[in-house]
């Protein structure tokens, strides 16, 4: 073999071994819905998502009914925070019943079905009491309380009708009887309707109509047959047609579906100037405050129609961030209801979100021309205070649900305080743990016993 130059022999190179296969790159798109996933499981997901979701829509509430409600307010010779101030007190008392309904017990909550159904129908009642009752908007479902403070009973009435109804179908359903139509029927069904008749009794066609959504979702989750679900529903179909029919002012919102152009005698006033703010906010809005259709030209602003002034403002951002909050909200009452192994809980957890998702698509659809103008408003975002309350211990209600949870009491238990505790101290009977040195410092050299 020649030798080289240097007179060394050549020096022999390894074989290169053929590089590994690298691992097919996982896709963006799948990894994301991997990890969404994975947090819609966990067990404290529903909480977060109930808790941090009405919050938000009621902070977001309070903004937009300052913004909407200031003209309404200056028009009535009023300061321009008028309504503001009282919203926020009614925001403030509701906090209050959302943290008490968020720590009461579930057999506390069974414990009051009773008697705020009771309470609710006496007040029902007196609203057709003459003196005492009061008429807005031509509705009479009012009752003066004093000074600038009016109640509207008919929205504690839903929360009744919730609480009672869980109660009535759990004790059922303990008792194996729910398997017979007669006990699902009575006597749901006919107190139900003798809240629909106090309600209408005053003309308020939107409550009725969310009551009945309540009333059909309890039924639903009851398991009623398909043949005594439709009876129901032609019921209370034919029963609306006839008040229908018999109103003007009802069949004329029912003509206003879809209308963009305002008729020669002013109809479809408010459907059509609903249509303009929503048209004119563009992608981001015209700005917080800037509304043009809340200067007379959009009545109820502040209340039905404030959707409408969000859309105007905030733009399609802003009003896509409503319904994603309140599709959360509904996504989270859901998986209450089906998780959980209560009784009680799934029926009152079921009729809450049926209640507020109700309500929403009710008032949103009729903004957008989708559905009759109903009246009624958006949860926790419009100007109400006989609406807020209740509603926000409702919400308290399914924040009691989800931590009541196996699984989110068990996560919650292992939740440690971060501050506030000493360090290395722990719980009688627990050992300390033990300390670490610093492996990174350098170590003295040791010296000999006859060294000074």
């Amino acid at each position: 073999m020649p030798g080289s130059r240097t007179g060394r022999p050549p020096v022999q190179r390894a074989a290169r071994r053929p590089a590994a296969p690298r691992p097919p790159r996982e896709n963006p798109f799948v990894r994301l819905s991997t990890r969404a996933r994975r947090a819609w499981d966990r067990p404290l997901t529903a909480y977060y998502l109930i808790l941090g979701g009405s919050l938000l829509i009621t902070v977001l509430g309070l903004v937009m009914v300052y913004s909407a409600s200031q003209i309404k307010a200056l028009e009535l010779s009023l300061p321009g925070s008028y309504f503001f101030r009282k919203q926020l007190l009614a925001a403030v008392l509701g906090a209050v019943l959302l943290y008490a309904a968020s720590r009461m017990p579930v057999k506390l909550h069974r414990a009051l079905a009773y008697p705020m159904l009771a309470g609710a129908v006496f007040l029902m009642a007196l609203v057709q009491v003459p003196g005492i009752g009061m008429a807005v908007n031509g509705n009479q479902n009012w009752i003066s309380v004093g000074g600038p403070f009016q109640l509207q009973p008919s929205e504690f009435g839903k929360l009744a009708l919730v609480l009672w109804g869980a109660d009535l179908l759990a004790r059922k359903q303990d008792k194996k009887l729910l398997a017979q139509w007669k006990h699902m029927l009575v006597p749901l069904v006919p107190v139900a309707f003798m809240l629909l008749g106090l309600i209408m009794l005053g003309g308020d066609m939107g409550t009725a109509i969310i009551l009945t959504a309540i009333l059909f979702g309890l039924l639903w989750l009851a398991g009623a047959p398909t043949r005594l679900f439709v009876g129901v529903l032609a019921v209370a179909a034919l029963i609306g047609s006839v008040l229908i029919r018999t109103n003007s002012n009802r069949l004329d919102r029912f003509a206003c579906i879809g209308a963009t152009e305002m008729g020669e005698d002013g109809s479809c006033w408010q459907a059509v100037h609903g249509i303009y703010a929503l048209a004119s906010g563009g992608l981001f809005g015209s700005g917080l405050g800037a509304s043009v259709e809340k200067w007379g030209q959009l009545p109820e602003a502040h209340t039905d129609f404030i959707f409408a002034v969000t859309g105007e403002e905030l733009g399609l951002a802003g009003t896509l961030s409503v319904l994603a909050l309140f599709a959360a909200l509904g996504y989270a009452g859901i998986r209450v209801a089906g998780r959980t192994e209560d009784p009680f809980v799934r029926y009152a957890a079921g009729g809450v979100t049926t209640w507020i998702t109700a309500q929403a698509v009710i008032n949103i659809g009729a903004v957008l021309g989708l559905l009759p103008i109903a009246g009624v408003p958006l949860p926790l975002f419009s100007y109400g205070g006989s609406a807020l309350l209740p509603t926000m211990f409702a919400i308290g209600l399914l924040i009691a649900f989800a931590r009541d949870e196996p699984a989110a009491r068990a996560a919650l238990a292992m939740r440690q305080p971060r501050f506030g505790r000493k360090r290395g101290a722990g719980g009688p009977g627990s050992e300390r743990s033990p300390r670490r040195w610093n492996t990174m410092r350098r170590r003295a050299p040791a010296r000999s016993s006859g060294e000074r």
